[in-house]
């Protein structure tokens, strides 16, 4: 395959945003390397650090950076400071919905698959978890996360948030699920509310007429409290999950810990004209700047950048084979270490990764 270059913006933002992006960009420069890519990186501030400069969580500056970008890599917003206040009027968390609106980022991709060396570390049961391989990809851009009105009445008594969702928005998610279902095990499971819910209604019908356009693949409708039930019971029942904005949140969150580790969860978010990639864990303020903090999910979400954004399944997949390589080694960070054995730091597992790639 031809040479590429990528041009990269990248967004470390806050608590271990930095750290865990340290490691990916380096991984990054070390498979582009050794296949022959050129790959540039331009640098910009989101969350709280872009509220401590600019007075703002996602400045302009940030998105004219994202804008020129090939493919954007961003690590984690979230601070204590603006956790414990009430009061705040700007939070680093605004910067985040900010930039998904700007930059039409519509789809969160969430792949959930197990790895046979951390089965102990999950909370179910290793034959419940065993095999579990689906991904959850959730509509980002609508919903009571964006509908208006929103607010609070005059008295401050009442408040309200208003959940809206177009057939365009809805068929547009659904299309990416049943593509990615096709490359898959052929099976989607829409997830909904829709024996209350008006716009739960809307998703099942414009499903069911999107399958139609899929004979290869099945598809069944689950209400979101029986999806959060079958999550824990049966994780292997699932290939791809659709879902709303809101259930999206919240069940990816409860997947994510199926493998054992936050640390291990990467995710994609699609948008019309590039697309933003970032590890599921959040800032983990407390662990920030001790390099203790887990970089494999912000590496794992290289992997995918490589292969959704620039169709590079190899260099993808020489990422994902060292990853696998050091969770069998135990070459790996607290969070995934086993009692008694010993663990690595952050920095000290991305040299591990960067030779194994180099060495491959």
């Amino acid at each position: 395959m031809a040479s590429k270059n990528l041009k990269i913006a990248v967004l470390p933002g806050d608590g271990i945003g930095p750290e865990v992006i340290d490691v990916a960009v380096k991984v990054m420069k070390a498979v582009c390397n050794k296949m022959g890519h050129k790959v540039s990186f331009q640098y910009g501030e989101v969350g709280a650090v872009a509220i401590d400069k600019y007075g703002n969580p996602y400045p302009d500056e940030t998105h004219e950076i994202c804008e020129a970008s090939d493919a954007v890599l961003f690590g984690a917003v979230g601070d204590p400071r603006f956790d414990n206040n009430p009061n705040a009027k700007v939070r680093p968390e605004q910067g985040l919905l900010a930039m998904r609106k700007k930059l039409g980022l519509f789809a969160n991709i969430r792949p959930i698959e197990t790895f046979d060396a951390l089965l102990d570390k999950s909370p179910l049961k290793p034959e419940v978890c065993k095999g579990a391989d689906f991904i959850c990809i959730r509509e980002l851009t609508g919903g009571l996360y964006f509908g208006r009105p929103q607010g609070r009445s005059e008295t401050g008594e009442t408040a309200y948030d208003t959940c809206i969702y177009t057939s365009e928005e809805i068929n547009r998610i659904l299309k990416v699920a049943f593509d990615y279902a096709m490359k898959r095990k052929k099976h989607v499971t829409l997830v909904d509310k829709a024996n209350i819910l008006s716009t739960s209604r809307m998703w099942r019908e414009l499903a069911k007429k999107m399958a139609a356009n899929y004979p290869e693949v099945t598809m069944d409708c689950i209400y979101v409290d029986n999806a959060a039930m079958q999550l824990v019971q049966c994780p292997t029942r699932f290939d791809v999950i659709v879902t709303e904005n809101m259930f999206g949140d919240i069940l990816t969150d409860e997947a994510s810990v199926i493998t054992g580790s936050m640390g291990l969860m990467a995710s994609a978010s699609i948008g019309a004209k590039n697309s933003l990639y970032e590890p599921i864990h959040g800032s983990y303020p407390q662990a920030a700047g001790k390099n203790i903090a887990n970089p494999l999910a912000t590496v794992l979400s290289v992997a995918m950048m490589f292969e959704t954004s620039f169709d590079l399944k190899k260099e993808g997949q020489m990422i994902r084979d060292a990853v696998a390589k050091t969770i069998e080694e135990k070459y790996v960070t607290e969070d995934l270490a086993q009692k008694g054995d010993k663990s690595y730091s952050t920095s000290e597992v991305g040299e591990r990764l960067i030779n194994l790639i180099q060495n491959d």
